[in-house]
């Protein structure tokens, strides 16, 4: 008996088989690598946006008033930052504002209105969210 031929340029169906695992596995370890980093970047874009939302917000009340700011108008974000900082928090928006009008004692004995000039206008911050 003599040895098979040598076959002739064509491989065998069992080399085939093993070069065609190898280039899958090869495949699916960059396609795990691009879906490890797409996942990563997720995770980090996530992480950003909820930062905003884990810090504690707070509904206070209490009454800050409102300063006139250079061009005459009542400044009430200054007086929200004023009344959170008062409760411990960092900033404030103003929820609630109180419009008063302060006339000295003579214009409210008398009975009478204020005169233009005799009675001003104040506002208050009386409830904000802090965070």
């Amino acid at each position: 008996m003599g040895t098979p031929p040598p076959r002739s340029g064509s491989s065998g169906f069992v080399e085939e088989l093993g070069k065609l695992l190898k280039d899958s596995a090869s495949h699916l370890s960059s396609g795990l690598k691009g879906s490890q980093k797409t996942l990563e970047d997720f995770n980090a874009k996530t992480k950003s946006a909820t930062d905003g939302l884990t810090k504690m917000q707070s509904v206070t009340t209490g009454r800050a008033a409102c300063p006139v700011a250079a061009n005459g108008a009542p400044d009430c974000n200054t007086a929200a930052e004023t009344l959170c900082k008062a409760k411990g928090f960092a900033h404030g928006k103003s929820l609630d504002i109180e419009t008063a009008e302060k006339c000295s004692a003579r214009v409210y004995i008398s009975g009478r209105t204020g005169a233009p000039g005799e009675c001003r206008t104040e506002n208050f911050v009386t409830r904000a969210l802090c965070q």
